[in-house]
């Protein structure tokens, strides 16, 4: 997990606005979702792992230790039971939502190279897939 240490900017991101809306997203917050330019930092401290994403609008922590559920609440508002593991040199994040009706989801963050992390994220039931690039700076 040390290779993903470090910090990122946002290069792409495809369908991310296609998967928002399959969250149930609304307009304003899908078009400042798409139009913001993301920097991913990923720290670790005494076995605790962060990702930080911020935006000029928003700052998203994910504090989490590896194979440890916990309870969190998404940036749309979903109650979820969030679970990370580090799976063949992955970190793959599954969120179960807690209410029916709501949308569960899984991400996996992967290292292309030494500076580039792909973020794949999946609505479970959909076909909806949105594929994130960033560029470590």
């Amino acid at each position: 997990m040390d290779a993903f240490k470090g910090k990122y900017e946002r290069t792409s991101a495809d369908n991310y606005e296609e998967l928002l809306k399959e969250l149930d997203v609304n307009f304003l917050l899908r078009k400042a979702a798409t139009v913001s330019t993301p920097v991913m930092e990923v720290t670790e401290e005494g076995g605790v792992w962060n990702i930080k994403t911020s935006t000029t609008l928003k700052t998203m922590e994910l504090k989490f230790k590896l194979g440890e559920a916990f309870d969190e609440t998404t940036p749309d508002g979903r109650e979820v039971v969030a679970t990370v593991n580090f799976e063949a040199g992955k970190i793959v994040t599954t969120q179960k939502a807690k209410k029916d009706g709501q949308k569960s989801t899984k991400s996996v963050r992967e290292m292309n190279g030494a500076d580039e992390m792909v973020y794949t994220i999946s609505v479970d039931g959909s076909d909806v897939v949105s594929v994130q690039k960033f560029k470590r700076v």
